[in-house]
């Protein structure tokens, strides 16, 4: 592979030291991030989910909620994050056979990209649907986080194929 097809990790410095990646000089452009997870629950704990009989209210929406503040407190939790405006974004909760599949795409027009915001959203309501069940079910699990689509800035499109 020659030199310059290697990838290369934009926030090591040439010294070695961590940096933000500066954007200064990039163009604003819509982008988008699509990332998805999964809550692994017992079928007794997806069916008092499906029936809203968890005491501590709404499973799902209380997780919708936390997707959305996960998103916008992204750049406190993650130190080079940039902060940047997010314009809109969806979240899906879905109840599967085996638990809860998790959906987020994030929406923004800025110099960076949206999947960080999407991932810490995704992994946001995984926790807080693990808070809200763990008396039920120890062993709830948060699996697959991943990306599986993005959009905007210099490298376009992208979709996952596996």
């Amino acid at each position: 592979m020659a030199e310059k097809d290697k990838a290369t990790l934009t926030h090591i410095g040439a010294d070695g030291s961590a940096q933000m990646v500066d954007v200064t000089d990039r163009a604003i452009t819509h982008r988008s991030a699509t990332v998805e997870g999964k809550v692994l629950v017992s079928a007794e704990v997806r069916e008092l989910i499906a029936s809203n009989g968890v005491s501590k209210g709404n499973v799902l929406e209380i997780a919708r909620i936390a997707a959305i503040m996960g998103a916008k407190k992204t750049p406190e939790l993650i130190p080079l994050c940039h902060p940047i405006g997010i314009s809109g974004m969806d979240v899906t909760l879905e109840l599967v056979e085996d638990g809860i599949r998790i959906s987020v795409e994030v929406r923004t027009t800025d110099r960076t990209g949206v999947e960080m915001e999407a991932f810490t959203a995704v992994a946001v309501a995984g926790l807080t649907i693990v808070d809200m069940i763990k008396a039920a079910d120890a062993y709830a699990t948060i699996t697959d986080i991943r990306l599986m689509e993005k959009a905007g800035g210099k490298n376009g499109h992208w979709t996952r194929t596996v």
